[in-house]
């Protein structure tokens, strides 16, 4: 498959309404097969990039995790011409050597979510399965990584982010159980099932986990709270504004990652079984194939 133009884009919350040397260029208001996104895409100008921004939440939080239309959201950004997606967002921390504050960009997820959340762009008659072994895309947690380090925070290289419904936090028996038995590293509530999504819509994938609490696993520590996770993130926020900035400029150009050919062999429905309607909801994704 030929190389593409890589163009950036940051499923988080609203800090980028605050992110100073930031030109906004528009907001696209979308429609998608899949319902309205969360909220408009926002573009903007970081240098010489044109960089994409979606709360995922909707701005001023309105959205649960379990009610983010997560499909209209990564479809958004592919109609944007999104091709490297990064989500940033507030994690609970699994591990004592990570700190409040922290970044953490996770390498694996393993799944909590109680299958009420739409995962999949397949169905209603075309079937496909994409690999999804390595959840996060190297080459995009690469550029994160160099990014995050360069910021001047702490940032943890990998780990395994559990994905659990919400929108209430763990129980005690819970997280005690997560660290035991998965040996996870942080604990939040949004990765899935956007970075499924993102793998069927042929998009790099990368997550900036900002650790804000120890859940309620940690003798020593306060439970988490509401509150202490906002002001750790407010705290962080000027940090993860200077990440995306930094990793905006240090893209390379174009890429033939692997993660953008990621359906080239996922429909298995026949061609000529595929009705003109899903031909047409999906055509965004899967046109090239079909042709």
């Amino acid at each position: 498959m030929p190389e593409q133009i890589v163009r950036l884009g940051v499923m988080g919350g609203s800090g980028v309404y605050h992110m100073e040397g930031v030109e906004i260029v528009a907001e696209h208001r979308l429609a998608t097969p899949f319902g309205a996104p969360s909220d408009a895409v926002v573009e903007t100008r970081i240098g010489d990039q044109s960089v994409y921004f979606l709360p995922r939440h909707g701005r001023g939080h309105v959205l649960l995790p379990s009610e983010v239309p997560y499909r209209a959201n990564v479809y958004a950004m592919k109609q944007m011409g999104v091709t490297h997606l990064l989500s940033i967002s507030a994690v609970g921390i699994m591990r004592e050597a990570i700190k409040p504050g922290d970044m953490v960009v996770p390498d694996q997820i393993f799944d909590r979510t109680r299958g009420i959340r739409a995962s999949t762009f397949f169905g209603k008659g075309i079937a496909g399965h994409v690999a999804f072994a390595d959840p996060f895309c190297g080459e995009l947690r690469d550029l994160l990584l160099a990014a995050a380090k360069n910021s001047g925070v702490t940032t943890h290289d990998g780990g395994t982010y559990i994905c659990m419904e919400g929108p209430q936090f763990s129980t005690r028996a819970e997280s005690h159980f997560y660290r035991r038995e998965v040996n996870a590293t942080v604990i939040g509530m949004t990765a899935l099932p956007e970075a499924k999504l993102a793998r069927e819509a042929e998009m790099c994938y990368a997550m900036l986990a900002m650790g804000t609490d120890y859940d309620c696993w940690h003798e020593a520590e306060e439970d988490v709270s509401v509150e202490a996770v906002v002001a750790v993130l407010k705290a962080n926020a000027e940090h993860a504004n200077q990440i995306v900035c930094t990793l905006a400029a240090q893209l390379p150009r174009t890429s033939d990652c692997d993660c953008l050919n990621a359906a080239q062999f996922a429909i298995i429905t026949s061609p000529d079984a595929i009705s003109n309607a899903a031909k047409e909801r999906l055509g965004l994704l899967y046109d090239k194939y079909w042709k």
